[in-house]
């Protein structure tokens, strides 16, 4: 095997290690659930708190786009809109996927049944991940930051005191002109 080889196997292992700890493990209660194995009942209980779960990502996903705007930072106020344009798609979808999951059940309809209860499922997981993002898009997964939070610092003995950009006024008094650079002048 040449050295090639094991660079090549170095960096797709390096690569997949931190790609794997750049994107957030997605919970197995928020993983679409095979619809046929799933009761009627527990479609519309199901379909209904996910939709309630989605609502609540918006909110919060409202608020951090609120922050963003009062922080002024462009950057962020742009990625937490993408997510919440995306959420606002989902959630209106899961709405609609769970009134027609309910008329399915009515008409004992098992297939479409199947269908929207899936739509709703699939769009849970996917808010569920878009308000990860968000949050990522604020910087909040890497710290948080508290408003009364005080920093001390010690500076070291050993150097200089005073301010370094502060420039002292010394006085520049030319007393006699330099000499020419060029001797024909």
């Amino acid at each position: 095997m040449s050295v090639r080889w094991w660079i090549s196997v170095v960096v797709v292992a390096i690569g997949g290690f931190a790609l794997a700890q750049n994107t957030p493990p997605a919970p197995a209660a928020n993983q679409p659930i095979e619809a046929a194995k799933v009761p009627d009942n527990e479609k519309l209980k199901v379909s209904a708190d996910s939709v309630s779960v989605m609502r609540a990502a918006l909110k919060d996903v409202l608020q951090k786009l609120e922050e963003a705007r009062n922080t002024k930072d462009v950057v962020k106020l742009t990625c937490v809109n993408e997510k919440l344009t995306q959420i606002k798609g989902l959630l209106r979808i899961s709405e609609q996927s769970d009134v027609a999951l309910q008329e399915a059940i009515a008409r004992r309809e098992s297939q479409t049944a199947d269908h929207e209860f899936t739509k709703v499922t699939i769009a849970r997981s996917k808010v569920d991940q878009l308000r990860a993002e968000a949050e990522q898009c604020m910087g909040q997964l890497a710290f948080r930051a508290d408003e009364n939070a005080t920093i001390e610092v010690e500076t070291p003995d050993y150097l200089p005191k005073g301010d370094p950009s502060v420039t002292q006024n010394i006085p520049r008094t030319i007393d006699s002109r330099p000499p020419p650079a060029s001797p024909t002048m």
